[in-house]
């Protein structure tokens, strides 16, 4: 890595700082922090270091959407995020705009006034989203994240029939990607399978990658090829996640059960 100074090396990294300009005006913020610190313009660029920019909580908007929370206590919570919200953005109907909305207030000295989530799920995805309520847990969880710390398991409805369980290795745009899946149960006439999978690594639409070039596509994934079949939108849900609570160290295994449309899909 060729030694950068942060104010050289963060333009363009994000969408929202395009220019040596924006990212100087978000260091004088306080909005672009490193390892959950905030940022100095003449800080060199260390390789591990944790970039992130934030929203301007001042001027940031509360979307009014009712989102189910499965855990919460003053420093993280689980969401469930339904289908068809982005999980974070420029745009004001996010899951992170309605946090604020549905989550007690943190009584931390470094609680967020708008609390973040520390990993994505695609737009046409549903379930489980972990959210820190603090600047140190979301410190701890992205590291936890980055160290292959957090498991994450999916259900998917896919076509046809598959193997009872395997694994795929397929790289995405030249990145290591490694998938984990096992059958649960298929439709009698072998039309639809529902698949546990499990992304050992966390590249973009690694799991409908894998399934698409396994010959068995999710349903309703237009973008790989998915049959579009009875019931809308993509059969893809992130059912359950576990991890170590970074304050408390208390095991956290949340989990949810399936859309409706999963079941009704795999009646014979």
């Amino acid at each position: 890595m060729e030694r950068q100074r942060l104010s050289d090396y963060a333009v363009g990294l994000f969408d929202v700082l395009p220019s040596r300009k924006s990212v100087k005006k978000a260091i004088k913020l306080g909005l672009l922090t490193v390892d959950g610190a905030k940022a100095d313009t003449g800080l060199w660029v260390q390789p591990g270091m944790t970039l992130e920019v934030m929203k301007d909580e001042k001027s940031a908007k509360t979307y009014e959407l009712k989102v189910p929370v499965v855990f919460e206590d003053d420093y993280l919570a689980i969401v469930n995020k339904p289908a068809g919200l982005t999980t974070s953005g420029n745009s004001f109907k996010t899951l992170e705009n309605t946090l604020a909305f549905n989550l007690e207030p943190g009584n931390q000295p470094d609680a967020y006034q708008q609390p973040k989530p520390i990993h994505r799920l695609d737009h046409a995805t549903s379930g489980l989203v972990i959210v820190a309520k603090t600047k140190a847990v979301r410190v701890a969880l992205g590291k936890a994240l980055q160290e292959g710390q957090i498991s994450k398991f999916y259900k998917a409805i896919v076509s046809g029939d598959t193997p009872s369980h395997g694994e795929i290795h397929t790289p995405i745009e030249g990145q290591k990607a490694h998938t984990t899946y096992k059958k649960v149960k298929s439709r009698s006439d072998k039309l639809y399978t529902l698949l546990e999978l499990s992304p050992i690594t966390g590249r973009t639409h690694q799991l409908r990658i894998h399934c698409a070039e396994e010959g068995f596509p999710i349903v309703g994934d237009k973008l790989y090829g998915g049959v579009i079949g009875p019931g809308k939108g993509l059969f893809l849900c992130a059912y359950r996640i576990g991890f170590q609570h970074p304050v408390t160290g208390a095991a956290i295994d949340a989990h949810i059960d399936l859309p409706q449309k999963f079941n009704r899909l795999l009646k014979d």
